[in-house]
């Protein structure tokens, strides 16, 4: 075994086993866990343990390795910590509550987007808690018409069943089950006459966590219906396919394309190193003099290639690495290969003395897509 996949089997161990502890003493000895629910708990525990393991592999690849690295530096570097204080709540709204940035790529996929995450949030945080023991609901003794919270086996507020808190309360998982079928229906309209989705799909990447999720709030509703309105009727049966359904979602975590619900956060690393990068020093091409990027991302490029295997050295010393050359003039360097004409080595770049202004594209909006700064930035004409 490589060292790195035993060190993220010694990080899923731990991780597990710090899980199941916290079961352990939030449900106070598991005298508060409840035992029908035994099978969603260690499906649970299995889900710990292959997304730790799976993250820490995906955080020991070197570029991985790198931003994550770079991205803290980043964020604690003296000069810009208050700004970055600013920016982490800004991007934690915008981006992650809001999906602002999916907004920018489509108004239809972010809606679909924003349903799914908000109705698996809601479920999330009411579902592991009642599972794990760590949330209780006790009546009260001598009215039946009120209940306690228990959290992590001490008592707290008290609410009347029949109170809009306690319908809101007791039917959250019905609330998040229409979110997530909503969002889910979007999803599955925009993929079937998409063209654009349609073509690049894959069944167990795209379609099949959709299925799931559909499976799992369909079922959930159906308990729901069952003891509401037909006095149990098929409950056994329902609550054995919910079951199925919830636990094969759980062993699914890890391997499918769940699995970015949790690499997305780590996007607001790479977003303070950018900023970082963007507000120091800027790397100027070696040929025509512009800056065209970030000298700390230019220099952490060629790391990275280095680490990776890829040497782009060239034996002009006065260029050092083809990194530090601009795309522009990479295009340029192509076209006069392809022309035939020949350099005074065959790895030498002949230097161009720069020119005052750069050139304007005639469309300047070509530069200005979906991704906004990021186009912008990269966009050379």
């Amino acid at each position: 075994m490589r060292p790195e996949a035993i060190k993220s089997v010694g990080w899923g161990l731990a991780v597990t086993a710090l899980l199941a502890i916290a079961i352990v003493i939030g449900s106070r000895n598991l005298s508060r866990f409840d035992s029908a629910l035994v099978a969603y708990t260690f499906a649970s525990l299995f889900a710990a343990f292959g997304l730790t393991y799976r993250y820490a592999m995906w955080l020991q690849r070197p570029p991985t390795a790198l931003y994550w690295r770079r991205g803290w530096e980043a964020f604690f570097r003296r000069p810009y910590r208050k700004q970055n204080a600013v920016n982490w709540l800004k991007r934690v709204t915008v981006d992650f509550a809001l999906n602002h940035f999916i907004f920018l790529r489509g108004q239809y996929r972010w809606l679909a987007h924003w349903l799914i995450m908000w109705g698996c949030i809601i479920a999330a945080l009411i579902t592991f808690p009642l599972v794990f023991g760590w949330i209780m609901f006790e009546s009260i003794p001598g009215d039946l018409d009120s209940y306690r919270i228990f959290v992590f086996g001490f008592p707290t507020t008290v609410f009347k069943v029949e109170s809009i808190f306690g319908f809101v309360l007791f039917h959250g998982l019905v609330w998040a089950a229409f979110l997530v079928m909503a969002g889910v229906m979007i999803a599955m309209h925009r993929r079937m006459r998409d063209e654009g989705a349609a073509s690049l799909q894959l069944f167990g990447e795209d379609v099949l966590p959709l299925v799931l999720l559909f499976a799992v709030s369909l079922t959930g509703l159906l308990l729901t219906v069952s003891y509401t309105w037909l006095r149990g009727y098929g409950y056994e049966f329902l609550s054995l396919t919910h079951a199925i359904t919830v636990i094969v979602t759980l062993l699914w975590l890890p391997f499918g394309k769940f699995f970015h619900i949790f690499q997305r956060p780590a996007q607001i690393g790479v977003s303070f190193y950018k900023d970082v990068s963007r507000a120091e020093e800027a790397a100027k091409c070696r040929r025509c003099g512009h800056p065209f990027s970030s000298r700390m991302h230019v220099e952490d490029l060629i790391e990275v290639e280095r680490k990776l295997g890829y040497r782009y050295e060239t034996a002009d010393d006065q260029v050092g690495h083809y990194q530090w050359i601009c795309p522009r003039c990479r295009r340029a360097l192509l076209a006069l290969a392809q022309g035939g004409l020949r350099f005074r080595s065959a790895s030498q770049i002949e230097p161009l003395a720069p020119p005052a202004t750069m050139p304007v594209p005639v469309n300047p909006g070509l530069g200005e897509g979906p991704l906004d700064i990021e186009d912008r930035e990269n966009f050379h004409p």
